[in-house]
């Protein structure tokens, strides 16, 4: 399902990468008084652009033109599984016992062992799973029969938690202090974390709800999987199955439904559709006896952008003998005439390709700021570490 890369993808960490970094002084998660003009979903404390804010009133709309948005290099969404799942605030959505609770330990299990999910590539990282329906005794016996004793010291458990109105948001933040290569929070489930109290079941409250938790995703670079139920009622559009209102869906950078004809088949269908993955519709089948789902066939073919000339242009100036470049864009396009671009036209075209730049061909690019009169790129190769 993944197309094949020039060179394998960075294992480092997420929540703590060299593209996101975490300060430790820092405090404050859900509310953000630092006046930022990055897009919704690149609002991360410690980023710096290179645009420049047009007033310093905070009763004033602050803006950027389209020229300093190509200028700017925004931190591109990192993949938790390449193709399928992404750093972000998603939902996981479905009918009682219809097995979310295993598929939630599958994939925390998959991502905390760095083991390909399927046909898709795995990010290693740290995973917190808030199992907040389960005692750690049901837990101990649902995974030693999905997993057997093969076990690992970065996937972590609780069953209790506070709501986000109670300081659920400090009790994670916490624990992102103390883990810095985190990828992925499990929330299983919702009900457990909203706040008590109000209108608790209107749109505003149910985008309010979802955006604190985004803010937080956004914040740190890592995933929440927020496991939630659908309703009683059937639709024609699974996601209209989702309990409550549209604001839930509205917030989410994605979700995934599951869903069954009937609750007594092994087979189930897995709708995704998201901001940053491709939309798909995949057939799984539970295992009963290993009580883990099985992926038996997607029902559309994922959608792949045509090569680049300007990327293939680029990724051929880097090899294992020659791992890093570094120059002017002026100097980056004495090195590839054949393109017949601008300089200016070339480091715009790589600001908006950083995130592809990095996942189809393995290469860091970084734009430093203005010094004198220019401004330094770099490229460099991403090796696997062992």
């Amino acid at each position: 399902m993944t197309g094949k890369k020039k060179t394998t993808a960075p294992v480092s960490s997420v929540g703590a990468d060299e593209e996101q970094p975490i300060k430790k002084n820092r405090t404050e998660i859900i509310t953000n008084k630092k006046p930022q003009i990055n897009l919704q979903a690149t609002t991360f404390y410690d980023f710096n652009t290179n645009c420049q804010e047009k007033s310093k009133r905070s009763d004033e709309l602050q803006t950027v033109s389209m020229t300093e948005l190509y200028d700017t290099v925004y931190p591109s969404r990192t993949p938790i599984v390449d193709d399928f799942l992404y750093s972000g605030t998603y939902l996981f959505v479905g009918a009682p016992k219809v097995g979310k609770s295993f598929f939630m330990g599958q994939l925390a299990y998959h991502v905390a062992m760095g083991l390909p999910l399927w046909n898709y590539s795995v990010r290693k990282g740290t995973v917190l799973y808030l199992a907040l329906e389960d005692d750690y005794a049901r837990l101990q016996r649902r995974l030693s029969v999905m997993f057997g004793m093969e076990c690992t010291d970065n996937l972590y458990f609780a069953t209790q938690a506070k709501t986000l109105n109670e300081g659920l948001d400090k009790q994670l933040e916490e624990f992102l202090k103390e883990h810095k290569d985190a990828r992925l929070i499990i929330i299983d489930t919702l009900q457990k974390v909203r706040e008590i109290g109000g209108d608790r079941y209107s749109y505003s409250n149910d985008y309010d709800i979802v955006t604190k938790l985004k803010l937080f995703s956004d914040k740190y670079g890592i995933c929440l999987l927020v496991v939630h139920h659908t309703r009683k009622l059937e639709s024609d559009d699974s996601f209209d199955m989702i309990s409550g209102t549209n604001g839930l869906l509205g917030a989410a950078d994605g979700a995934f439904i599951m869903h069954k004809k009937k609750r007594t088949d092994n087979f189930a269908v897995l709708n995704i559709v998201g901001r940053d993955q491709p939309d798909q519709e995949l057939i799984v089948e539970f295992d009963r006896e290993h009580c883990i789902w099985k992926f038996k066939k997607a029902e559309m073919e994922l959608w792949k952008q045509p090569p680049d000339l300007v990327l293939e242009a680029v990724a051929a100036l880097l090899s294992p003998e020659m791992p890093k470049w570094s120059g002017t864009s002026s100097e980056l396009l004495a090195a590839l005439p054949e393109l017949g671009l601008k300089p200016n036209t070339l480091s715009r075209k790589l600001n908006c390709c950083k995130g592809r730049l990095q996942e189809e061909y393995g290469i860091k690019y970084d734009q430093q700021q203005r010094t004198s009169d220019k401004r330094t790129i770099s490229l460099k190769l991403i090796q696997e570490v062992e």
